[in-house]
């Protein structure tokens, strides 16, 4: 219900669910903590709200962080080991919609402790951390107002990364990383349209794997010809996923990658492609 912003049913069901008896006390003590804050971000949605006005994007985004941060501090006052729960559920869990609900909320909570705990950790655990990870945490690391350099295990070597510039949206990216994504839906809208939205999907996620890598610095470095490459080899492999054809000729002739070019297109399609197979295993 939450997913598809049917607010006021959520409500109603919650309201529901405390009335009913029998239930573990911790449950109905969730329920009551989740209405409450239902009831205070979405009161439009509520049947004791003052009207059907729902509030701007911004109102909504700013009503929904506060929310989560007054949530978190209910959570920390009922338990005093909860950041360290949430911690050891990042820390020692595969990357899943758990592990990353763990990074959201402890985002919201005050402590410098739980910054030295995820940085230490990343820097430990190298490469052994799913890079998704890895680029989740620094984000979290960010939203929290860490700041510092932090090395990472990425693509073989140690990657220093700036938490305070780290992206939170995808258009905080470099513009060459959007660029890649031009050059594509430039093509997918003439040869396969459907194509350009996994391609979205996908380099979105390839970007946070490599984030601060040799790699991901050569991309933005490149010039043009750089560019066309990963955006070539970036529609070869959503291509072939999706057809189980594989014409490179027909994909590197779209995106003028000559023969002198050939070994960097097969290097990028590499990369994409594990990526790919590595993202199927961990899951």
């Amino acid at each position: 219900m939450l997913e598809s912003e049917r607010y006021g049913e959520a409500m109603e069901l919650l309201r529901f669910l405390l009335q009913c008896q029998g239930q573990d006390e911790r449950h109905y003590q969730e329920w009551q903590s989740l209405l409450d804050w239902l009831e205070a971000a979405f009161p439009y949605a509520s049947r004791d709200g003052e009207g059907d006005r729902e509030p701007s994007g911004s109102e909504q985004d700013l009503k929904e962080e506060d929310m989560a941060r007054i949530l978190a501090k209910s959570k920390l006052e009922e338990d005093a080991d909860y950041p360290d729960k949430l911690l050891k559920k990042v820390m020692n869990e595969p990357l899943s919609e758990a592990t990353i609900l763990a990074l959201e909320q402890l985002s919201y909570l005050e402590g410098a402790q739980v910054d030295e705990a995820l940085v230490g950790w990343l820097e430990r655990a190298g490469a052994a951390v799913h890079p998704l990870l890895q680029f989740r945490t620094l984000q979290t690391l960010r939203r929290r107002g860490a700041q510092g350099t932090i090395g990472l295990m990425r693509g073989g070597e140690v990657a220093y990364v700036d938490i305070e510039t780290v992206p939170l949206t995808n258009e905080e990216f470099p513009p060459q990383v959007g660029q890649v994504l031009e050059r594509v839906a430039e093509q997918a809208e003439v040869h396969e349209p459907t194509l350009y939205y996994f391609a979205q999907e996908l380099w979105g996620q390839f970007m946070m794997s490599v984030y601060g890598s040799a790699e991901y610095r050569k991309l933005l470095e490149g010039e043009d010809a750089q560019l066309d490459i990963w955006a070539g080899a970036l529609h070869q492999m959503v291509s072939e996923s999706l057809s189980g054809k594989r014409q490179e000729e027909e994909t590197r002739a779209m995106y003028g990658i000559t023969g002198s070019m050939r070994f960097q297109f097969e290097g990028a399609y590499r990369s994409l492609k594990g990526f790919v197979k590595s993202s199927l295993l961990d899951k």
